[in-house]
């Protein structure tokens, strides 16, 4: 395999380039092609009509790439470590790359981000220096044109102790009349200085409402709205079990499971989950079990965290009851009133056919004393 050496790198080209950016492409990219904001705008009427694409892989020093999904080091203060990225041109035209390193964070819906093209880095994206020694490269590629780019971390040494998150971004401008397009991608980039780990995870809130069916008295759905803070300082992921009680601890709906993604340390997240086939049965009492984890492969990297829960307490009105149970307090009220209203005439009756028989009874004596013979 012949590569050409220019004062900036190394550069794979023609049929083995294209071969290696393709297999690149058939890797998973699930952590390496993180968008790094909402920078895109609209296309451009004005722009050209030409593909324009961006690629981004973990390589080798061989520049074949290596299976990660991610970079992720740990060292101790004041170390270094060296590493190579391949950059593509996906698209059908020349392009112009720049490659740079930034900080990444949480969006508030817990999504892992990076900081906008115009943000300068303040943390782990500062570390980081190319081939021309500087914190920014930039080339240019042909189409399906791939680069090995070498790169250097520099852990400080006053780094404090814990993970660090960053990306690793090639971004290509596509100059139009009218806007000018920032496509960015990017491999996520972590760092561990090593040191004293402090890994926690808790539910800053936890709030819940019902949701139900008035006619459906056994269905319903408990909309949970919770905020999960790192106050550590090692980035976690988490498990999440989500069930719900009522009277007596009777279980209102089978347990339920979900996860939330890699929250960075120092940032929060809020999370909705909905918890399903919950029944109207009045006192409802939800609750969440976060287990945190370290997100990484490798094992070196894993630590032990302590689990965090939390509960609630949110009214259900059964509706639907209410509703029967009315209906049939109506139905016993108005049973008891005809039954009151039937005895009260039947009374009546009794009353007034025995006034009858009375007044029957008085004319039959009458008429038997008129006929009786006089005394002499």
């Amino acid at each position: 395999m012949q590569f050409s050496t220019t004062r900036s790198g190394r550069r794979i080209r023609h049929t083995f380039g294209a071969f290696f950016f393709a297999l690149a492409l058939a890797l998973p990219v699930a952590a390496s092609a993180l968008p790094a904001r909402a920078d895109d705008t609209a296309p451009d009427p004005g722009a050209s009509a030409a593909s324009v694409g961006v690629a981004t892989r973990p390589a080798g020093t061989d520049g074949r790439p290596d299976g990660r999904t991610r970079f992720a080091y740990a060292a101790d203060p004041g170390q270094s470590v060296t590493d190579q990225v391949l950059v593509g041109n996906t698209g059908t035209q020349r392009q112009d790359f720049t490659v740079y390193a930034t900080d990444a964070y949480n969006a508030t819906s817990g999504e892992f981000s990076l900081l906008a093209t115009a943000e300068a880095p303040q943390a782990l994206g500062t570390w980081v220096r190319f081939e021309n020694g500087q914190d920014r490269i930039q080339f240019s590629l042909e189409p399906q044109e791939v680069r090995l780019l070498g790169f250097t971390v520099a852990f400080p040494a006053d780094a404090t102790p814990g993970d660090h998150a960053g990306g690793i971004v090639a971004s290509v401008t596509d100059e139009g009349q009218q806007v000018s397009l920032d496509r960015r991608v990017a491999t996520a980039l972590f760092a561990r200085v090593s040191g004293d780990l402090q890994p926690r995870l808790t539910l800053a809130s936890f709030d819940a409402t019902y949701q139900g069916d008035w006619w459906n008295p056994f269905g319903g759905t408990l909309k949970v709205l919770y905020t999960v803070d790192n106050p550590g300082n090692v980035a976690l992921a988490a498990n999440v079990s989500m069930g719900a009680v009522t009277w007596f601890g009777i279980a209102a709906a089978e347990t339920q499971g979900g996860a939330i993604p890699v929250l960075l340390p120092g940032n929060s997240a809020t999370y909705e989950f909905d918890l399903v086939g919950v029944g109207p049965w009045g006192y409802l009492n939800p609750a969440a079990k976060l287990t945190p984890f370290v997100d990484a492969p490798d094992a070196a990297m894993q630590v032990a965290v302590a689990p965090v829960s939390r509960d609630t307490v949110v009214v259900a009105v059964p509706w639907m009851l209410l509703i029967v149970a009315a209906v049939a307090a109506a139905v016993v009220l108005l049973l008891r009133w005809r039954r009151r209203r039937d005895e009260a005439r039947a009374r009546e009756w009794i009353a007034y056919t025995e006034q009858q028989a009375a007044i029957a009874a008085e004319a039959r004596v009458r008429a038997a004393a008129a006929t009786a013979p006089a005394d002499s």
